[in-house]
């Protein structure tokens, strides 16, 4: 089992920590470190963590063997170096950085450590879309021609526009880095490097911030793909791949459910009516199942499940969707 820090004790944070805390054989946050320490003083005596007064109390603690960070997302960078010079392997919440030269950075900081980079994608983990991924890569779908991803929640109706989470420079792009990275993260992971993105971002809720988003994507492949994500409608979630074979897709925000429609191989066969395959997987912890993963990989050496290639592409991905957000235009992947 390995000693961790949570850093950041906000509302995704103590999900984590109430995911595996007295529960796994993985892990346990030992110690906490927050900006507001007496807002966290409760949960932590609850929850058996010592809470420290600084980053750099955390990095000096000779039994905590790694950092969670679930901090603002400026933030990330100079945390994840500094972790990994102390040693301590790092996950991080989503998106890693805000651009591709910092996510780089941060990489590459973690590589000469020597130190584990997991990155929180949590949708990763789940079996409804572990087993959209073993059918993609299998050939049971065939060559993909289009992704569609679509997440939405109606947090953005009442979120306190004085948060972190509010600020356009933390969270560019309207929903994208709240919820959306989500699906771009698994498109990625389906479809490869993309090339080009077009964005558009809206308000359409009560508060005044940007809290609808759609994209367009090629990628590098030929097929393409599209990304909606919304802060101020009824919670969902769907991630669909059509493939020349057949079309899968996860839905419900809880990702139980996998579907699968085989495509017709025959005129004779397209007279008959398709009946999908569905899987149900519900109740399902993603969250355990990803720290679960870290641990193993801090524990062993085995690589992380999410590659951190694709985390960092994932980044550039970001970057140039903000900037086709800011321009109204296309923008090319260099």
């Amino acid at each position: 089992m390995i000693n961790a820090a949570i850093v950041g004790l906000g509302r995704w944070a103590r999900r984590l920590v109430d995911s595996v805390q007295g529960k796994s054989e993985a892990i346990r946050f030992a110690a906490a470190q927050t900006r507001t320490p007496a807002n966290a003083a409760d949960y932590c005596r609850q929850k058996n963590i010592r809470l420290l007064d600084d980053f750099q109390s955390v990095l000096a603690s000779p039994d905590i063997d790694a950092v969670v960070l679930a901090t603002p997302h400026s933030q990330h960078v100079e945390q994840i170096c500094a972790a990994a010079a102390a040693g301590k392997h790092v996950f991080v919440e989503k998106p890693v950085a805000l651009d591709v030269a910092s996510a780089r950075r941060a990489a590459e900081a973690c590589r000469k450590a020597g130190v584990v980079l997991a990155a929180g994608f949590v949708r990763r983990f789940h079996p409804s879309t572990r087993e959209l991924f073993a059918r993609a890569r299998d050939g049971r779908l065939g060559t993909l021609c289009s992704l569609i991803g679509e997440q939405s929640h109606s947090a953005g109706k009442w979120e306190d526009i004085a948060s972190w989470r509010s600020d356009p420079l933390e969270t560019p792009a309207g929903a994208l880095a709240g919820i959306g990275i989500h699906n771009l993260d698994l498109m990625i992971g389906l479809g490869g490097p993309i090339r080009e993105v077009h964005c558009l971002v809206a308000r359409r809720g009560p508060q005044d911030i940007l809290d609808t988003t759609t994209v367009l994507l090629s990628f590098e492949s030929g097929a393409a793909g599209s990304l909606f994500c919304s802060l101020v409608t009824a919670a969902a979630f769907r991630l669909a791949v059509y493939g020349t074979e057949g079309v899968a897709e996860v839905l419900d925000p809880s990702l139980q459910t996998f579907r699968f429609l085989r495509a017709h191989k025959s005129p004779a066969e397209h007279r008959q009516p398709v009946t999908a395959e569905v899987i149900e997987s519900p109740g399902y912890d993603m969250i355990a199942a990803e720290l679960a993963a870290f641990a193993h990989s801090v524990d062993t050496g085995a690589p992380f499940p999410v590659p951190v290639g694709e985390v960092i592409h994932g980044v550039a991905a970001f970057e140039a969707i903000v900037a086709s957000a800011r321009s109204g235009q296309a923008v090319r992947l260099s």
